[in-house]
Order: C-alpha cells, then sequence, then structure tokens
C-alpha cells in the first residue's frame, strides 16, 4: 500500500543538513568585454543579480556559453557532474529543465536558475543522508531506507526493479560505480512520486487497487519523467 504522505520534495525528506553547492564543469567565468575591440560585436548584457546573487549569478554566467542570457539543455548538461566526475544524465537534466522552465521557453534564465540551484543542492544533502557508505551511489539497502522515508512502502521485488532501471551501468577498472548516481537518484525519487500520485488520483476508495483502461494506464506510465 502507497503512503497518504508527500514527502517527495528534498525539503520533506530529512536531508543531513551540510551545506553544499551543486557540482560543476563550468570553466571559470570570463571578466571583461567579450565583444571586438572596435565595438563592432557586442554580446548580451544580462541585468545586474538581486544582492545577495552575485555569486550565483558568476556561475550562471559561466554555463552560459553563448552569452544568450539563458542556459539551454547542452549548457545544463555540460556544467552538472556526479560526485564521481561523470556528466549528468541526459533524461534528469531535461527532467529539471522541464520542473523549472516555468515560461517553456525552452530554456532557463537566472530567475529560474536560482530555483533549480537550491533544488539541486537540496537533493544533495538528501543523497549524503542515505549513501550510508560515502561511495557516490545508492544501492540496495540505502535505496530502501530512502524510499521508505520518503513514504512510500515498496515491495523488494519494486525496488530491485527500481534499483535495475536507474543503476549506472556497472563497469570493471574504470566508470562509475555500481549502484544508483546522484542524477539517477533525483530521476528516480520524482518518477516514484509522480507514479504514486497518478494512482492515488485513480484509487478513489484508497484500497491499493485500481481499475484502468488501455488509454489511462499509457497516460499514467508515459508522463512520467
Amino acid at each position: 500500500m502507497y503512503a497518504q504522505q508527500n514527502y517527495n520534495h528534498p525539503q520533506n525528506m530529512r536531508p543531513h543538513h551540510s551545506q553544499s553547492r551543486p557540482h560543476s564543469s563550468a570553466p571559470p567565468p570570463v571578466y571583461g568585454n567579450s565583444g571586438s575591440r572596435h565595438g563592432h560585436h557586442q554580446s548580451y548584457q544580462a541585468p545586474p543579480p538581486p544582492a545577495g546573487d552575485a555569486q550565483l549569478y558568476q556561475y550562471f554566467s559561466a554555463v552560459d556559453q553563448d552569452k544568450s542570457g539563458s542556459i539551454s539543455v547542452p549548457e545544463l548538461q555540460s556544467a552538472l557532474v556526479n560526485g564521481n566526475w561523470t556528466r549528468f544524465d541526459l533524461d534528469t537534466v531535461k527532467m529539471l529543465m522541464g520542473i523549472f522552465d516555468t515560461d517553456r521557453s525552452g530554456t532557463i534564465d537566472f530567475k529560474e536558475f536560482v530555483g533549480l540551484w537550491k533544488y539541486i543542492s537540496d537533493w544533495q544533502n538528501v543523497f549524503r543522508h542515505f549513501d550510508r557508505d560515502g561511495s557516490g551511489s545508492i544501492e540496495g539497502r540505502e535505496l530502501a531506507e530512502a524510499m521508505k522515508s520518503f513514504g512510500y512502502n515498496l515491495s523488494p521485488a519494486i525496488l530491485t526493479l527500481v534499483e535495475r532501471k536507474y543503476a549506472s551501468a556497472i563497469t570493471t577498472g574504470y566508470g562509475p560505480p555500481p549502484g544508483i548516481t546522484f542524477d539517477r537518484f533525483v530521476r528516480a525519487c520524482v518518477v516514484v512520486k509522480t507514479l504514486t500520485e497518478s494512482f492515488q488520483r485513480a484509487d478513489t476508495d484508497r484500497d491499493g487497487w485500481v481499475q484502468l483502461s488501455y488509454e489511462q494506464f499509457m497516460s499514467m506510465t508515459l508522463a512520467a519523467p
């Protein structure tokens, strides 16, 4: 039986309260005028950031490689890496873009980026809290503990399916470790949340059983990120 509570926002997941920032492979910001010395080319000049956001705005400007004033999916993916320095999974990047691109422009501006940055930082604290062995990935028992604390009473069979679906490829010598890396962990939790909420809407009598048409089933599963 699923839980009734909505625990799947990072702030409701009892994270370990360490201060951290998302890892980044972005280059340091470029200072000075990037246009030609004769003034024939002028790059986009974004408005100054609100007070207190100067450092974050500096990072945003570094990620905005084409100086368009907004960040695209490729730019965002190039800036986000896991603790083992592997680049974020593209599907996770697209999911994050879909959540924070509130004006549906296909990119995120600085205001949207502020929300994205906090979201990732909160999730990093959650991830570190449940990565008990400090391996940089969430495995078996850690995944079960995380899901249970979020309010999702998943069976061992379902937990195994989640771990297999979102685990990094197992390699020898080089590459990501076995288990679920940070980026895939975030996506797995969001998918479990989305599917659970869809099921809850269909389970009007709250008995843990629903009758769905094929159309309803496909809509429910394909709506998950």
